[in-house]
C-alpha cells in the first residue's frame, strides 16, 4: 500500500509551493461533520491530504471539535502516516516561543469530548503507552533538523480543554508535573489516529510561556498569533521537507501502528452490534471483515 501523508493544522499550512493536483473535496464520516472539507494535492509525487483543524477561518473552539469525524474522514481520504502541527505554550524556560517539540506523550486534561471510535457496540483496548509513531516522530525531527529550526525531540504535552487558558495555579500544577507543553488539540486526536491505525507524531510550535512564567503572567491573544505567523513559513517547509522521506516509508509502520488492532478488540463477532461495525467500516474495517 502506498503512504499517503495528512496534515492536520493551520488554515494556512497547505499552501505550500509545488503542491499540485490541488482539490477541496467533502469526506462524509458517520461520526459527523468534520472540521472542513479536505484538501488533496501532490507533493513530487507524493499523495498529501490536508484538514484544517479549526475549519478555515478558524471557526470551531477546540472543545466543539468533532475529533472522531476528523480522523475517521482522513482515514477514509487514504491517509496512512499523519502529522500534527499545533501551537503550545511552554512550562520550561528553555522551550522558548519560536522553539518546535517533537511531541511523544500526552497528558490528558480534557472532559468534554468522545475519546475514542470504540465505546459502546464494539469494544476494543488500545495500548497508549507510545501514543506516537517513532517513525515519522523522528523523520518529523530529522527534517526539522535539516531546516535548521530550533527542534526538541521528546516531549509531554497537556491536553487542556480550554477555550480558556490555564488559571496560574493550573499552570504551576501542570508545570510541577514535569510536562513540557501545553495546548488543546492533540487530544483525542492522538488516541484516536491511534486506534485508526494510522501513524501519527505532533510538532508542537511554542508561541508563548504559559502564565507560571514571572514576565508572562497573562498569556495575550496577539502575541500567540504574532509568534504562529512567525513560524507559519517555517511549519510549510517542515511539511514539505518530510513529504520525500514518507514517500520512502516501507509498509507496514516497523513500530507496529498500523496493525495495533490485530488483538485488541474483545467484543466476539457475534455481539458486534452491525450499526456499530457499519460505522467502524474504515477505522476497523480491516479486522472486523476479516
Amino acid at each position: 500500500m502506498t503512504s499517503v501523508l495528512g496534515i492536520i493544522g493551520g488554515s494556512g499550512v497547505y499552501e505550500i509551493e509545488g503542491l499540485e493536483h490541488v482539490e477541496w473535496q467533502q469526506v462524509k464520516s458517520p461520526f459527523g461533520d468534520p472540521s472542513d472539507e479536505i484538501l488533496f494535492g501532490e507533493l513530487g509525487g507524493q499523495r498529501l491530504v490536508f484538514l484544517p483543524r479549526h475549519g478555515r477561518g478558524h471557526t470551531l473552539s477546540p472543545s466543539a471539535i468533532n475529533y472522531r469525524a476528523n480522523i475517521d474522514a482522513l482515514k477514509r481520504a487514504g491517509v496512512t502516516e499523519l502529522l500534527s502541527l499545533s501551537a503550545v505554550g511552554s512550562f520550561k524556560e528553555e522551550l522558548a516561543p519560536g522553539t518546535f517539540v517533537v511531541i511523544d506523550q500526552f497528558i490528558d486534561r480534557t472532559r468534554a469530548r468522545s475519546q475514542s471510535f470504540f465505546e459502546t457496540g464494539v469494544v476494543a483496548h488500545v495500548s497508549m503507552a507510545h501514543p506516537t509513531c517513532s517513525r515519522l516522530a523522528d523523520t518529523a525531527y530529522a527534517a526539522a533538523q535539516h531546516l535548521d529550526l530550533n527542534t526538541v525531540r521528546g516531549g509531554t504535552y497537556v491536553a487542556m480543554e480550554g477555550p480558556q487558558f490555564s488559571s496560574l495555579a493550573e499552570s504551576k500544577l501542570y508545570k510541577s508535573w514535569g510536562a513540557d507543553v501545553i495546548g488543546m488539540t492533540n487530544l483525542p486526536e492522538a488516541y484516536l489516529a491511534r486506534e485508526a491505525e494510522i501513524c501519527y507524531a505532533s510538532v508542537g510550535m511554542v508561541t508563548d510561556y504559559d502564565c507560571w512564567h514571572p514576565d508572562h503572567d497573562d498569556v495575550q491573544v496577539a502575541d500567540i498569533v504574532r509568534v504562529l505567523l512567525e513560524n507559519a513559513d517555517n511549519a510549510r517547509s517542515l511539511v514539505k521537507q518530510v513529504t520525500p522521506s514518507v514517500s520512502k516509508f516501507d509498509r507496514p509502520c516497523p513500530a507496529g501502528c498500523h496493525r495495533v488492532l490485530d488483538d485488541a478488540i474483545i467484543t466476539g463477532p457475534d455481539s458486534r452490534d452491525p450499526k456499530v461495525v457499519r460505522m467502524l467500516d474504515a477505522v476497523a474495517g480491516r479486522v472486523l471483515q476479516s
